[in-house]
């Protein structure tokens, strides 16, 4: 009996995940991805690239800050070309890790670009067809570049072209206050360079909660030059070997000159070229592949995950959604739609957050009731000189189900994770606080922020 076939196309967080879970369970797995190295824009051009850089940033505030603690490390050194040795050895282990696994596996990988021919087959890069029982669309997303800035100079830059490090501008605008300007900014203003944020919303980060942004702005006014909120570029020009950009908004307006500029306002799903028309598979207004609660879109032998679906562009979603999609397959009932998925923006302090946030209770009137504790109560924040954080819990008023969690901070990331547990699992506001945490920590103060609810924190005094 033939085993089934299954063709995965895009080699990202999501498609080799889908492919080594297919292998496993036995299938027949051919994976395609147009560059010859595994891993996607997640470990080449996002994610561990920008996560390097940013932990060097955060090693040279801190090389900076020890002055007040009694250390002097004196000024920091940087070596432009040893810090992108050191990043690029670090993505090309990883690479090279992923293709020993996929050897390992059996899976078949064909390297060029996938075209649907129809329902069952693709060509790839024009050549080779590759024949499927079922596929699954992981092509992931590209950088946003609106037509007014693609002005066609090389200091006008993407996420991606922002990473390769060529050299550090003096002065450098960031087009956009959500995460990958503000990660990315920061390791700019680490380096040496003269950040200005412009936004066109309100606030920075728009859409995670209040709260949680506004300990951390205090931070990033510090590293910035400036960071303008309500404001637009209404133009970006060359001007010699630099750029003019015409700003406005409520606290600027004119022209101002820039070394370089980064345009950080999103990204677009890679659903174009795909010959999807040939087959059942729809997409909507945005670009994004429509799909069911178990991956599955319109066309009965197709699958969708990751990026170039509806939802959060996040490389941990597009690898659980890849592990769903393959259950489907493999004729599970499944429903990735009711995980909960956490979202992390690595600036420092930390912003992270999982299931339902301030922000979303309010817009959609659900009674909730929010527990705070601040890091100014937390012994361990205080040894570690960084007590700009702030635990939060989210909590369904009646039953005290922990319906999210939120958390500002050094290490924030780290510490969503007992949230997201909390939260799959329905755990109870009472279910944290008797959890015996370790102490001096950090983790603890989530600990903290139940017994906050309760009124019975040790370290904060509810009246």
């Amino acid at each position: 009996m033939s085993r089934q076939k299954l063709l995965v196309i895009g080699a990202g967080p999501g498609g080799y995940a889908a492919a080594f879970l297919a292998a496993d369970k036995g299938l027949d797995v051919t994976l395609v991805d147009s560059s010859p190295d595994l891993g996607g824009a997640c470990l080449h051009n996002g994610c561990i690239p920008s996560k390097s850089l940013l932990h060097l940033a955060k090693l040279i505030a801190e090389t900076r800050e020890a002055k007040n603690w009694g250390l002097n490390f004196g000024d920091v050194k940087i070596d432009l070309q040893a810090v992108r040795k050191w990043t690029n050895q670090t993505v090309a282990k990883m690479a090279k890790g992923l293709s020993t696994l996929r050897k390992q596996r059996g899976v078949r990988f064909v390297c060029g670009r996938a075209v649907f021919q129809d329902s069952h087959s693709v060509a790839v890069s024009g050549n080779d067809v590759v024949e499927f029982d079922r596929a699954i669309i992981a092509v992931g997303s590209m950088p946003s570049m609106p037509g007014q800035f693609d002005i066609g100079s090389p200091s006008v830059m993407d996420s991606t072209g922002a990473l390769r490090l060529e050299n550090v501008p003096k002065r450098m605008l960031i087009i956009g206050g959500g995460y990958i300007g503000l990660e990315l900014g920061s390791v700019y203003a680490a380096l040496g360079s003269e950040i200005t944020v412009v936004e066109m919303a309100g606030s920075l980060l728009t859409g995670v909660d209040a709260d949680l942004v506004r300990i951390l702005r205090p931070r990033l006014k510090k590293q910035f030059a400036a960071i303008h909120l309500n404001t637009k570029v209404d133009s970006l020009v060359t001007d010699g070997n630099g750029l003019l950009a015409a700003l406005s908004g409520d606290d600027v307006s004119g022209e101002f000159a820039f070394d370089s500029a980064l345009v950080a306002v999103g990204r677009s799903p890679n659903s174009n070229g795909l010959g999807l028309a040939n087959t059942k598979v729809k997409i909507d207004a945005s670009g994004c592949v429509i799909i069911d609660k178990g991956q599955r879109t319109d066309d009965p032998s197709i699958y969708a995950i990751g990026d170039v679906t509806k939802g959060a562009m996040l490389a941990h979603k597009a690898a659980h959604q890849g592990r769903s999609a393959v259950e489907s397959i493999c004729g599970a009932d499944t429903n990735f739609t009711r995980r909960i998925i956490p979202a992390v923006v690595f600036t420092d302090p930390e912003i992270a957050w999982c299931g339902l946030t301030e922000t979303e209770a309010n817009g959609r009137g659900v009674d909730i009731k929010v527990a705070r504790f601040p890091w100014g109560a937390s012994g361990r924040a205080a040894t570690l000189g960084r007590n700009d954080g702030q635990t939060k819990l989210i909590i369904e008023p009646g039953t005290d189900r922990v319906l999210g969690v939120g958390i500002v901070g050094c290490g924030a990331g780290e510490l969503i994770a007992e949230g997201v547990l909390a939260v799959e699992l329905g755990a109870k506001a009472k279910d944290l606080s008797m959890a015996i945490h370790p102490h001096p920590t950090l983790s603890e103060t989530v600990m903290e922020a139940a017994d906050v609810f309760f009124g019975v924190s040790a370290h904060v005094y509810k009246r």
